[in-house]
């Protein structure tokens, strides 16, 4: 059985492309598919309450999450049958022939996807003590995974990086894979200033607000990727990594198959998944978890539909370098997008600039010095005056809110360090949210970026998939401990049950803000204003909202 879906499907047409060969009818897109506005509505009603549309959605998420399943309005990937055998193949099945070798290897868990995701998940069963007997294979094309990641302390930090949550980093530390990061390069930071463009509003973070040493840290993708590896290198579990690709995967292969150590003394290949990799090897698993990104192949291949649409933005990374250490996260609203600048460690800064795909173009081409210019100009007196506390009294209309509370205190507007150079080539990707409407299937799971890809304005989108791992590293726990098998999809569906609603709000909150941002109207000004006062001055609030970017608290304000 063959499955096929939609390739390239945009949110603003009316139609599936031709000779996607899906066969819709022609039907119409709002900017909001209507059942994932369902899907994400609680989450921007608890940010964003006015309005009819918002008050529709929010409704319309109560009853969903109560019950109803997500479905999908128009992907016309098909669902992989239950039941029956079936053979699922990747656009390069051509490729496919006898499996090579005189056996064929069985393992408890295979990752496809040896990404930040994929490893931390492969830490985390090694890490505990009902998990660590696992066989563990972990499929990745990726030669560093092979020949190892070279890093050179003297080089400028990489473009590429993530702001990691402390939940995040107790977790690293929990996995053990914190202590090899610690040899690199990282950063935290323990202040944060959120500033809008007009000039009427603005907030500061502080960790002193939350009791807390630091809101963050900030480490390069290659310094995590390396600090992952080095763990499930040196854990004590078995484990192979195959630098293949994934090419087909085939349920209910129905063999018989020889004792698997950790599991069942004998268990029917009718009960594992067989995948072929693109170098002829063959391999067969309980479970298959996708790992492997946005454009995950097991999600393909396993026919899990997706809902969600393309930003009409680009964003640009790259580092700087300043005269002095920072040691604050800044991010500044402007009218096409979000700008943030990220401490990396030492005088070096990571730029996170959103803005249209045109812009993109004309910024990343433009010499080093016309860059920089533009750099500062958005992060100071740009597109408008810096903010100042009067709008709203110099917070006294929020007084009451703050009797008795002692936090940080306001501590003004400040402006942030000047750009003196770039230190790293400027990189470009398109922006989009992704959603897949079911995490898991008999077998199959999805993590990371496989299961959701959300807006970077927040630097929310990995911490959210190494929750995933975690969580699904857990509940594979829980199953051994009862015996379960862990394919199981009445297992499987209470990790998803856990997740999903929490990666909804996010990405909810996400996006209201990135739509709440991209129109500039005189009143929502106002309102925008209004929010990041309170924000500043309401010291419950803030410390709701700290705690939920921090990862500590599981759904948004006031759950």
């Amino acid at each position: 059985m063959r499955f096929s879906r939609c390739a390239g499907t945009s949110v603003r047409s009316n139609r599936c492309p031709a000779g996607a060969g899906c066969g819709s009818a022609p039907f119409r897109m709002s900017p909001f598919p209507v059942d994932f506005r369902a899907s994400l509505g609680r989450g921007l009603a608890l940010i964003l309450s006015c309005g009819s549309r918002r008050r529709f959605i929010a409704k319309s998420l109560a009853a969903n999450l109560g019950g109803q399943r997500v479905r999908s309005r128009c992907l016309c990937g098909a669902a992989a049958a239950a039941g029956a055998s079936s053979s699922i193949r990747g656009p390069n099945h051509g490729q496919e022939g006898q499996c090579s070798g005189t056996g064929v290897a069985q393992y408890d868990v295979a990752v496809v996807g040896g990404g930040m995701v994929g490893m931390a998940f492969a830490c985390s069963l090694a890490s505990m003590p009902l998990t660590k007997n696992l066989n563990i294979a972990i499929i990745d094309s990726n030669p560093a995974l092979v020949n190892g990641i070279r890093i050179n302390k003297e080089d400028p930090p990489d473009p590429r990086v993530s702001t990691i949550t402390p939940a995040t980093i107790s977790m690293f530390r929990d996995i053990g894979a914190w202590q090899y990061l610690q040899q690199y390069r990282h950063a935290y930071f323990d202040k944060m200033q959120v500033w809008d463009y007009t000039g009427l509003g603005y907030t500061r973070y502080h960790a002193r607000d939350v009791d807390k040493d630091s809101l963050g840290c900030v480490v390069e993708n290659k310094v995590l990727q390396s600090s992952l590896l080095l763990c499930i290198q040196n854990a004590d579990i078995q484990k192979k990594i195959f630098p293949s690709r994934l090419v087909s995967m085939s349920l209910n292969p129905g063999l018989k198959s020889k004792r698997m150590d950790g599991i069942s003394p004998e268990i029917s290949r009718g009960d594992l998944t067989k995948l072929q990799l693109n170098d002829g090897t063959c391999l067969y698993a309980k479970l298959v978890v996708g790992a492997d990104g946005s454009k995950s192949q097991v999600r393909e291949l396993a026919g899990f539909k997706t809902t969600g649409w393309n930003y009409s933005q680009n964003a640009i990374i790259c580092t700087v370098e300043h005269a002095s250490e920072n040691r604050c996260a800044w991010q500044r609203f402007l009218p096409a997008g979000p700008i943030a600048l990220l401490p990396v460690g030492d005088n070096f800064s990571n730029i996170v600039w959103t803005m249209n795909p045109k812009e993109a173009l004309d910024r990343k081409s433009m010499t080093e010095a016309d860059f920089v210019k533009t750099v500062n100009h958005a992060l100071d007196h740009g597109f408008g005056p810096h903010p100042t506390s009067s709008l709203l009294g110099n917070g006294n209309f929020f007084s009451w809110f703050r009797a008795g509370v002692v936090t940080s205190g306001d501590g003004g507007f400040e402006i942030p360090p000047k750009v003196l150079k770039l230190a790293s080539e400027r990189m470009v990707f398109p922006l989009s949210l992704r959603h897949a409407n079911d995490y898991v299937s008999k077998h199959v799971a999805l993590i990371g970026d496989a299961a959701h890809t959300v807006h970077p304005l927040a630097g929310q989108g990995v911490n959210l998939g190494f929750g995933d791992a975690f969580a699904l590293s857990r509940v594979i726990g829980e199953a051994i401990a009862v015996g379960m098998d862990i394919g199981e999809v009445s297992l499987l569906k209470k990790y998803e049950a856990e997740r999903k609603p929490a990666n909804i709000a996010m990405m909810a909150i996400l996006d209201g803000f990135q739509k709440a941002y991209s129109v500039d109207f005189g009143p929502l000004n106002i309102l925008r204003a209004a929010g990041l006062h309170a924000a500043n001055y309401i010291s419950p609030l803030k410390r709701r909202i700290i705690s939920y970017a921090s990862g500590e608290q599981r759904l948004p304000l006031f759950s």
